[in-house]
């Protein structure tokens, strides 16, 4: 492909962005790989470089744009001049630029977000904010039900690595590559020696310190990458329910918790939403720990999906919080008399972190007995909010 051409197909893909941020439709990674999926004919670095005109746009563009043509012509304009003699309407590029179309305007996120942003980060804003949609280091969690040998697994990988500094607890079985790489078929992936996972979310799963032999409960599991790390803490010992609303997401744990060689105690449960309680009334009081890794805005792993911050609105973030407040509440009855409760959220936003700690503190009573604000410029991780409780 002409460079002029791979302008055309950013724009392509923008568009096909902007419509889904509009209707809550899929991220913008699918959207790239489907695009290229019908365009057989495009080099892999063809696809890189769309794929960086296409992230380098969504990084330095604040509201959401009118169109991808609007993005592109506002991101050549203020960030990437070098772009706009590419606008010169030859077959399959982009036509020249006119005085009167729209252009979308720079900034780091809407503006009601950044009004949040400053409340979280007063004056250190600047510096996080860029940190948000900068681009995120590779970290991988070794695997302990596999091995402790931290440095014969460094010693595996084809680039450098070191453990992850600057976070506010120790994390050993961390490693830190210099450079991405493609794990995908290494056998340390591959026999779950190592799996890849944000420091960040590493440290919710230390925070919740879970114990050989405990009774816990992972509510709001997903895919599993926080119901690996606490099995790899439990030691195969003990009892672990990992639960979801979303089908799809605990099937793809199965073959996770095989290569990890955790299948034969973590126990996965499907819950209909709304019907959560009902359906873990055989836990009830019964466990030592709680983790709610909760649904949330995202707001932390911008690095990674920088278009969520045109995904969201005041109205959605409302609904958010809400459920996250149900779900805490559900949790706290899961919990024995003096066990823990863990919430996490992969979120920077006070009304999800801070706020959210406080009212379930003052509703229940429970003791907050640690938390965390993390993100990425202070702490080289995703951004999250985590606090423990010991319960009544």
């Amino acid at each position: 492909m002409r460079e002029p051409a791979r302008l055309q197909a950013a724009i392509e893909i923008l568009d096909a962005v902007i419509a889904s941020a509009r209707s809550e439709g899929a991220a913008a990674d699918t959207l790239v790989q489907r695009y290229f999926a019908a365009r057989r004919y495009a080099g892999s670095k063809d696809r890189a470089a769309v794929r960086a005109l296409v992230y380098g746009a969504i990084r330095a563009l604040g509201d959401l744009p009118e169109s991808g043509r609007a993005a592109m012509l506002g991101y050549a304009e203020v960030t990437a001049p070098d772009l706009l003699p590419l606008f010169d309407g030859s077959p399959h590029a982009p036509a020249a630029p006119q005085p009167d179309e729209p252009r979308a305007a720079p900034g780091a996120a809407p503006d009601w977000l950044m009004q949040r942003l400053q409340v979280r980060f007063g004056s250190a804003l600047q510096a996080e904010a860029a940190a948000l949609l900068g681009r995120a280091a590779m970290d991988l969690r070794i695997n302990r039900l596999k091995t402790a040998d931290v440095e014969s697994v460094r010693a595996s990988l084809p680039v450098a690595s070191a453990t992850p500094q600057g976070l506010p607890l120790a994390l050993p079985y961390a490693l830190r590559m210099a450079e991405p790489i493609a794990l995908d078929s290494h056998p340390l992936l591959r026999d779950g020696i190592v799996e890849v996972q944000d420091a960040g979310s590493q440290l919710v799963t230390a925070l919740c310190v879970a114990q050989p032999g405990e009774n816990v409960v992972d509510l709001c599991a997903g895919a599993g990458g926080k119901t690996l790390a606490l099995a790899a803490d439990m030691a195969g010992i003990g009892a672990l329910i990992a639960c979801d609303t979303d089908r799809g997401r605990l099937q793809a744990m199965a073959s996770r918790l095989v290569r990890a060689g955790a299948d034969s105690y973590v126990q996965a449960r499907l819950l209909d939403p709304g019907k959560e309680s009902e359906q873990l009334a055989d836990l009830q009081g019964q466990a030592d720990l709680v983790l709610i890794d909760a649904p949330c805005s995202g707001t932390g792993t911008w690095r990674r999906n920088p278009e969520l911050k045109w995904r969201l609105t005041e109205a959605r973030l409302q609904r958010l919080v809400a459920v996250q407040a149900r779900l805490m509440h559900i949790g706290a009855s899961l919990v024995r008399p003096g066990g823990r409760l863990v919430y996490a959220v992969c979120s920077v936003l006070p009304e999800e972190g801070d706020a959210q700690a406080k009212a379930f503190a003052i509703a229940t009573g429970a003791q907050e007995t640690a938390r965390l604000a993390l993100s990425p410029a202070a702490h080289g991780c995703d951004g999250f909010f985590v606090a423990s409780f010991a319960m009544r």
